[in-house]
């Protein structure tokens, strides 16, 4: 009999109370002491209504992001069923430090006894990397269970003290100094939280969620760098890592704020993301119609609907009556959005033995795709 593994168990988890549209720069701050004149065309645009943030208005964080992994994760399970868990796979973009790694605080934060741990580096792929980790650990009888943990702490990138420096710079030259478009605009999509799941070798709950195939690509052998932080590009495009500038030119620069080129984004984002659906489904001979369940991660209502289009375009029968969202409810939270969706999924709809869900995740740091499909499993 083949290997399987399922995932029996979600878990999400998201700070303080959920923050309104106009309730934003309340925490985030003012840049130059002056609303954002783009903030009302980028929340039309993205169609997030609420996020949350691990702050309070004096912008004092409340919970680190290993906090709320470890939250989420205790969340999800009881002290004694922590007490068995023997792998721990983490994906973040936003770690609390350099060094130690990521995992290692979380492995401190969540538990009590020894065990493997994994960290993974990078923006929403760390979810897919962290959960085939897992999954490969348990299908290679490396271990019976492992925990995959996403969580993000962005807010304080997005502080408007974290932008004065560079725009006093320009309010030097300029009349109407703006900072530019592909920083401010994501202000006002990201969010803080914590999401988590468990793996195991064999059903252990009413619905386990068996994972059929995960296949993971990246396209940055022949793509530009489109979203970055603690680099700066220079004219010809290329990513200039920190270690190249001086303190002043950090300051000047913003080079540690999250930054995304909206060009390149719109150019390859979305074209490249239904290639690699089109690529898993040939690769595992799937039939569209036969997907119940759509969960895309994708970071505004305008990119939900130009996927749809190019999905549309290309005939493959995904229609997005299937689709399940909570971005306009949660925000953007990196790494962590496709399993908040999926425990929200899981919690909210009455799933049927055979159903099949598809999770699908981009990542614009330099163009790298995840397809994952489940298949609902129920206890008898």
């Amino acid at each position: 009999m083949a290997k399987e593994v399922f995932i029996t168990r979600t878990s999400s988890y998201f700070p303080n109370n959920p923050v309104g549209n106009e309730e934003m720069e309340n925490y985030l701050g003012l840049i130059g002491g002056k609303p954002s004149r783009v903030r009302s065309i980028i929340l039309r645009q993205n169609g997030i209504k609420y996020r949350y943030y691990a702050l309070d208005k004096k912008q004092n964080i409340t919970h680190t992001n290993a906090q709320m992994a470890a939250l989420a994760i205790k969340k999800m399970l009881s002290s004694e069923e922590l007490s068995m868990i023997q792998v721990l796979s983490c994906g973040t973009a936003s770690p609390d430090q350099f060094l130690p790694s990521h995992a290692s605080m979380v492995h401190g934060e969540a538990f009590d006894h020894p065990l493997e741990i994994f960290s993974f580096s990078g923006v929403c792929m760390t979810s897919i990397a962290s959960l085939k980790t897992a999954y490969m650990s348990i299908l290679s009888d490396n271990s019976q269970n492992a925990i995959c943990s996403t969580s993000e702490l962005i807010s304080p990138i997005l502080f408007s003290r974290q932008f004065e420096e560079e725009y006093n710079a320009k309010a030097k030259i300029e009349k109407n100094p703006l900072i530019a478009f592909e920083k401010d605009f994501l202000r006002f999509m990201l969010s803080d939280g914590a999401a988590c799941c468990l793996l195991e070798n064999k059903p252990h709950n009413d619905i386990n969620l068996r994972i059929d195939w995960i296949e993971t690509i990246s396209y940055a052998n022949n793509k530009p760098t489109c979203m970055y932080m603690g680099g700066d590009l220079d004219e010809q495009g290329v990513l200039i890592g920190w270690k190249h500038f001086n303190e002043e030119q950090r300051a000047k620069k913003s080079i540690w704020c999250v930054k995304q080129n909206v060009k390149i984004l719109n150019e390859h984002a979305i074209r490249l993301f239904v290639d690699a659906i089109e690529y898993a489904f040939q690769k595992h001979d799937i039939n569209p119609n036969s997907i119940n369940y759509v969960i895309p991660h994708i970071s505004s209502m305008f990119f939900y609907h130009k996927l749809d289009e190019e999905i549309q375009r290309r005939n493959i029968s995904l229609d997005e009556s299937r689709w399940f969202t909570n971005l306009t409810s949660v925000g953007n939270v990196g790494s962590v959005s496709i399993f908040a969706a999926l425990d929200e999924l899981v919690r909210t709809k009455s799933l049927v033995d055979g159903e099949k869900i598809l999770l699908l995740v981009p990542e614009s740091g330099r163009f790298s795709y995840g397809v994952v499909l489940l298949t609902v499993k129920k206890d008898h």
